[in-house]
C-alpha cells in the first residue's frame, strides 16, 4: 500500500520505467504485465481525488491519452484500451492502462495471453506476467514509437 507520491513511485518503479513525462502526468510500464504493453499513467503531484484535479491537469490528460494509444497501437496493436482507476490499495491518482488483445501476441521470446479478454482484465494474479527481463525492452519499444 502507499499512501505518498514517494512511496507510489517506488512501488511502481516510475523511474526506471517512464516512457513519457509530459508536465502533468507520467506514463511507465507497469511492473506487473497483465497484457503486452500495460502501464500506469499516474499525476506528477500528490492526490487522492479524480475530482480535485485543475483545468490544466484534465486537459493534459486527454493528451497523455492519445500519446499512449498511439503508441501501444504502433508497437504491439491491441484491439482495445482499458483505463482502470481504482485507488483502493495505491491512494495516489493513478490509471492502469490495460491494452486488450483477442488473440495471442509474442513479443522478445514471450507468449501474451489476454486472459481476461474479452471482460475485465486480470490485473495482478497469476496469469500476471512478472519477467523482469522483458520489461526494459518492452519500455525502450514504446519510447522509439513514443518519439
Amino acid at each position: 500500500m502507499s499512501t505518498t507520491l514517494s512511496e507510489f513511485s517506488e512501488k511502481f518503479r516510475v523511474a526506471e520505467l517512464t516512457i513519457f513525462r509530459l508536465h502533468y502526468w507520467t506514463w511507465s510500464i507497469r511492473p506487473v504485465h497483465c497484457t503486452l504493453g500495460s502501464g500506469i499513467l499516474s499525476l506528477n503531484r500528490f492526490c487522492t481525488s479524480f475530482s480535485t484535479i485543475t483545468t490544466d491537469e484534465a486537459s493534459e490528460l486527454g493528451m497523455a491519452a492519445q500519446g499512449i494509444e498511439r503508441s501501444l497501437s504502433a508497437a504491439f496493436h491491441p484491439d482495445k484500451f482499458n483505463y482502470i482507476m481504482l485507488m483502493m490499495v495505491d491512494a495516489h491518482l493513478h490509471f492502469h492502462v490495460i491494452p486488450r488483445y483477442a488473440t495471442l501476441r509474442e513479443f522478445s521470446g514471450v507468449h501474451w495471453v489476454d486472459a481476461g479478454w474479452p471482460t475485465v482484465p486480470t490485473l495482478g494474479d497469476g496469469s500476471s506476467y512478472q519477467n523482469d527481463p522483458v520489461l526494459p525492452t518492452i519500455r525502450e519499444t514504446l519510447i522509439k514509437v513514443s518519439g
